[in-house]
């Protein structure tokens, strides 16, 4: 045996995101993100391999279900180098600082109702933010893309743009010794979106394949049209004395929304209300969009070079718990961003309270909706939700507008996966079953049906 991979995460399922590629005596870790949804369980078992045997960990990019378990495996004994793009690099500190933060939040509100209810203490917070910062020493190898890095003098990594948010990544791995290729896609992007730039072909001579399947069994909306759906939305709301909710990710869908309202407001488009970026996290990651626009598509970088593109006269910044209380108190025409962007925590949930009961308001999703959380409840048709202790109706309106995705569609993962010309084999990963037997069908059409496989969670599969 040479080569082989384990499935420790997103593996029939969209969470967790997490494979340990072995070549030879060497351990490489592709990503270690947290489970969401109905998996988080699973975050606090063990990692199911020795971590002092892992010489180096990559990062696709810094969302939280690739990024979110590192400080466990620090603090299980991870001691290698971790590899990703500078931009993922600073995204990753401010999310998994904001993560342990959650963690702790969270804590507390279920420590209290066990005590007052005599239940059974929850389980302790995964890490704290001491563990965090103590993971940030292992961030040592910054790789720009397309800058082959040779480790243990026989293997190349290669990072190329994903597309999916800023600096995220495929990567690439060469054994030089046998002469295969390995390539992660990581998330893929959405094409002919803002700001980032649309994602990288792969070269055609990959002998393995790990794609991700969020998406894989439909096509997305062009951009343009969920513009204006969304334009549409904020006119038809504003006109009925409502305010527009958008539960929202601090990374790239908060800055893409920003960006979008900018365009609106710079054409005369915009009814007139208050724009609220309620999210402290999203403020920050902002100011790192900033900071890279080498990162940026043409377009984009044109804006950059002139004026901010995520700034518009009505729009308010509340970092502070106090003035994200006073958005409250208004009652028509603005539009409230806030995190997080499946309901699961966050400040949405207090204007979620304040909102979703009046007809005349509007929820907007413009993200994915994993099984089991509050946003796939609502989606899903939901007539009641429970808030902070209180039996909620869902009457206003909600819209899921899935252009603002930035997951490849069914028509972007194929055009993707296109270059390919004779792969061993093709392994779906990150995506719902069946999704995944959706895309499996539509991969037969080209490859051997026998080459396209669905790995299950902590399967090792062996490669060559």
């Amino acid at each position: 045996m040479e080569a082989k991979i384990a499935f420790y995460g997103a593996a029939r399922s969209v969470t967790g995101s997490s494979f340990l590629l072995t070549l030879r005596e060497h351990k490489i870790l592709i990503d270690c993100g947290l489970f969401q949804g109905l998996e988080t369980k699973k975050n606090y078992l063990p990692f199911p391999c020795k971590l002092k045997d892992i010489s180096h960990l990559i990062l696709t990019h810094a969302h939280i279900d690739h990024c979110g378990r590192l400080p466990c495996l620090v603090k299980e004994g991870f001691q290698g180098k971790i590899i990703a793009t500078r931009p993922t690099f600073q995204i990753a500190r401010i999310m998994l600082l904001d993560a342990a933060k959650v963690m702790r939040e969270h804590y507390k509100t279920l420590y209290r109702k066990s005590v007052r209810r005599g239940l059974d203490l929850p389980p302790p917070p995964l890490y704290e933010e001491y563990d965090v910062l103590e993971s940030f020493k292992y961030f040592q190898i910054e790789l720009p893309y397309y800058t082959p890095l040779i480790l243990h003098k026989e293997i190349k990594v290669t990072l190329r743009d994903a597309g999916h948010i800023l600096g995220s990544a495929s990567v690439e791995i060469e054994d030089l010794k046998k002469g295969k290729k390995i390539l992660f896609s990581g998330d893929l992007g959405n094409k002919n979106k803002p700001i980032v730039r649309d994602f990288d072909l792969p070269p055609e001579d990959i002998d393995f394949l790990l794609i991700e399947t969020t998406y894989a069994d439909r096509n997305h909306k062009t951009f343009e049209e969920s513009k204006e759906e969304f334009l549409q939305v904020i006119k038809e709301t504003c006109a009925r004395g409502g305010n527009v909710l958008i539960p929202t990710f601090a990374l790239e869908r908060a800055q893409e929304i920003l960006f979008v309202l900018r365009e609106f407001y710079e054409k005369g488009l915009l009814p007139s209300c208050y724009v609220f970026l309620d999210s402290p996290l999203a403020i920050k990651a902002t100011r790192i969009f900033k900071d890279n626009p080498e990162f940026y598509d043409e377009e984009a970088l044109k804006i950059f070079n002139h004026k901010d593109p995520f700034s518009l006269p009505n729009l308010f910044l509340t970092e502070d718990v106090e003035e994200s209380k006073a958005i409250n108190q208004i009652k028509s025409s603005a539009i409230i961003i806030a995190g997080n962007g499946t309901l699961s925590g966050g400040r949405i949930l207090h204007h979620l309270k304040n909102n979703i009961w009046r007809p005349e308001c509007s929820l907007v999703f413009v993200g994915f909706q994993p099984k089991g959380t509050l946003g796939r409840k609502i989606v899903d048709g939901e007539e009641k939700i429970h808030l902070f202790g209180e039996e909620i109706p869902v009457r206003s309106k909600v819209y899921t507008i899935n252009g603002f995705s930035s997951h490849a569609g069914q028509k972007e993962l194929l055009e993707w996966i296109s270059p390919l010309k004779n792969p061993e084999k093709i392994f779906l990963i990150h995506g719902e079953p069946e999704k995944m037997e959706v895309f499996r069908g539509l991969l037969g059409e080209r490859f051997k049906t026998d080459k396209i496989y669905i790995p299950s969670l902590e399967e090792e599969v062996v490669l060559y």
